[in-house]
């Protein structure tokens, strides 16, 4: 199954046995998936085989089912059961008081008054396997319209990660001197500080220097930030149900690059560092449609 989106829209429709029924299936992004059935009123047996089915063929997603169903504007007659069973009983005593008479007729009895009456909401006919082949159809056509919208995130998806990657790249030559830079501008101001406290042992302050230093060099954070791009470009090709797992890698991303700018000591690697954050966000945004 290819990567899919949680997004989309599909409709079906039909006509059977003198209903016209309509279903639309709308889907939109959600933590898990949450069907939600809307079915007129004596509709409701079809609900758990539906449910059924949709949960074979999509994983997330909050989608709305709506069955609409109109009746064709002829009526529909039926024989009242107890009307026709008083009036047979009456027509057959009658024939056997009147010896030779003909046998009660099937459509004479049915033309009597009260016979026939307009069939209620109950007895009406319900083609329920037709409709339920409707939102069958109706589901594959919701699936389809997902994975085209998944193959479109897939293509910007990789986009942006090439963008996070070139950022990664400009980083780490902008911090490839931070660590001596930053041991050379505290060497210099501990020097100053020593023109006041002379007593200052030059053993402690080297250490300290490189204690500093070391904390400076993001080259750790840019190492993880790689490999955390290479983990979301292996989920892209796996493509089945990955959405949760990319979003928890985005969340490691952040982390990355809110360490990477709290330990810049440059401006340009603090700009690279934003930007990184920024495009880090603008994938976050396009996971969150991602199945």
């Amino acid at each position: 199954m290819p990567l899919a989106s949680m997004t989309g829209f599909a409709h079906s429709e039909g006509t059977d046995a003198g209903l016209t029924w309509a279903w639309e299936l709308r889907s939109v992004n959600g933590r898990g998936l949450d069907l939600r059935m809307r079915l007129p009123s004596g509709w409701d047996a079809l609900e758990p085989v539906l449910r059924d089915a949709a949960g074979k063929v999509l994983k997330r997603g909050n989608v709305t089912a709506n069955l609409t169903v109109k009746r064709e504007a002829t009526t529909r007659l039926v024989a009242d059961p107890a009307v026709l069973d008083h009036l047979l009983d009456l027509a057959m005593a009658l024939h056997a008081r009147l010896p030779g008479s003909e046998m009660p007729r099937a459509d004479s009895l049915l033309a009597l008054p009260g016979v026939l009456r307009p069939a209620t909401a109950e007895e009406e006919e319900r083609p329920l396997a037709a409709v339920q082949a409707g939102f069958l159809e109706a589901l594959g056509r919701l699936a389809t319209a997902r994975s085209a919208e998944g193959a479109r995130l897939k293509a910007t998806l990789s986009g942006q990660l090439a963008d996070i990657a070139g950022l990664c790249g400009q980083a780490k030559a902008q911090a490839a001197e931070q660590p001596s830079q930053q041991r050379q501008r505290l060497t210099e101001a501990l020097r100053d500080l020593l023109r006041d406290n002379p007593t200052l042992p030059e053993e402690r302050i080297a250490q300290e220097v490189a204690l500093l230093a070391t904390r400076s060099d993001v080259r750790e954070e840019l190492d993880r930030l790689d490999s955390h791009i290479a983990a979301a470009r292996d989920l892209l090709a796996e493509e089945v149900a990955v959405g949760r797992r990319l979003d928890f890698l985005v969340q490691e991303f952040n982390r990355e690059a809110n360490t990477l700018c709290s330990k810049s000591v440059s401006a340009a690697l603090t700009a690279t560092g934003l930007r990184l954050k920024a495009a880090i966000e603008q994938l976050r945004e396009q996971v969150q449609n991602i199945e």
